[in-house]
């Protein structure tokens, strides 16, 4: 029986300041600490705070070589055999190197058995956005694998969310990708303590309420969104942000909710214009809540060429604030 001191007591913290980066790697050591069929690999497994996961957790974590397709191919192969991987890529342009085994592979395993085979598999991938990494490291290719039948994929914003989704992709019985933003690594925030704490994969968040126009915002593009937002309310225009979260599967219903109490829609995003997340969401949005709509759906991503190995350039790249601002004010 506790004691009237004990009662009294300040209640311990249920949540911690951390970065993203520092919520990623939280993640891990704690579903390896629940799990021990979970295993991480990848050619930087050491790196970027993985030596923590190296110390604690020792031969569960590979260190392999500059071969991006023949470790996943055996993650694939582990996933089938009942452990549960996570594969580190490092940088997202590497995914085209493990493409076959992830889309040819992990992803139709199930459908091609009739059930009999999953592929429990995460993928992380890091996009190196502004850092002038040139063409060949810079790329966003989530759009590609969102065509891509029983893959889930993710690409959460804050600390908290990329924790929680990260927990639930690893006890996830099916292949679900991880793309993250390197320059959301050092966006800190409060994180929740409580290892049972997961977000489920398929729900959107808001991020800032408001009546005038919805802005859905995808991945990194959350920064400058909210800073577009910050000046909007200066200029007595009240913004909505949503963050899908997750991007495969879209979270409609949070998006046709937040239209009908706007009824205008601008959509942010750093990948190339055609058959981005953008034109996935306003396809929806015309079939399914076009009443809902007072203007036409606007969408705001990069040039539909490559990335320039040029700083001056690539400033200027991908949606900007001011951008941003002006896409909201012609809608109004």
């Amino acid at each position: 029986m506790q004691t009237d001191a004990q009662k009294l007591a300040v209640a311990p913290s249920t949540y911690v300041r951390m970065s993203y980066l520092e919520a990623i790697i939280q993640a891990q050591i704690e579903e390896m600490e629940l799990d021990e069929r979970v295993i991480l690999m990848g050619e930087d497994a050491a790196v970027y705070g993985g030596d923590k996961l190296l110390e604690r957790f020792g031969n569960r974590v590979w260190s392999t070589p500059i071969s991006e397709g023949s470790f996943t191919g055996v993650a694939v192969g582990a996933a089938i055999n009942g452990l549960r991987p996570i594969v580190d890529l490092t940088i997202a342009s590497f995914v085209y190197l493990a493409s076959d085994q992830i889309i040819n592979q992990a992803s139709k395993l199930r459908y091609m058995t009739g059930g009999q085979i999953a592929v429990p598999l995460v993928v992380r991938a890091c996009m190196y956005s502004m850092k002038s990494v040139a063409a060949q490291h810079a790329d966003r290719p989530y759009p590609f694998f969102m065509n891509v039948p029983g893959l889930k994929i993710i690409s959460p914003t804050s600390p908290a969310d990329i924790k929680g989704l990260l927990k639930s992709a690893i006890r996830d019985g099916d292949p679900v990708l991880v793309f993250e933003d390197t320059r959301l690594w050092p966006l800190k925030g409060d994180v929740p303590t409580n290892p049972e704490r997961i977000i489920p994969i398929g729900k959107a968040d808001m991020k800032c309420e408001g009546k005038d126009v919805t802005l859905i915002a995808i991945a990194g593009a959350i920064r400058p969104t909210m800073q577009a937002v910050d000046a909007l309310a200066k200029q007595g225009i009240s913004v909505e942000v949503i963050d899908p979260r997750t991007l495969k599967p879209l979270d409609h219903e949070a998006f046709k909710k937040s239209v009908a109490k706007t009824g205008r829609l601008v959509i942010v995003e750093d990948a190339h214009p055609v058959c981005n997340v953008g034109s996935e969401i306003a396809a929806v949005m015309v079939e399914e809540a076009f009443d809902l709509l007072k203007r036409p759906i606007l969408r705001l991503s990069a040039p539909d060429i490559h990335v320039p190995f040029s700083p001056s350039l690539e400033n200027d790249f991908y949606p900007t604030t001011e951008r941003i601002v002006a896409a909201v004010r012609r809608l109004l």
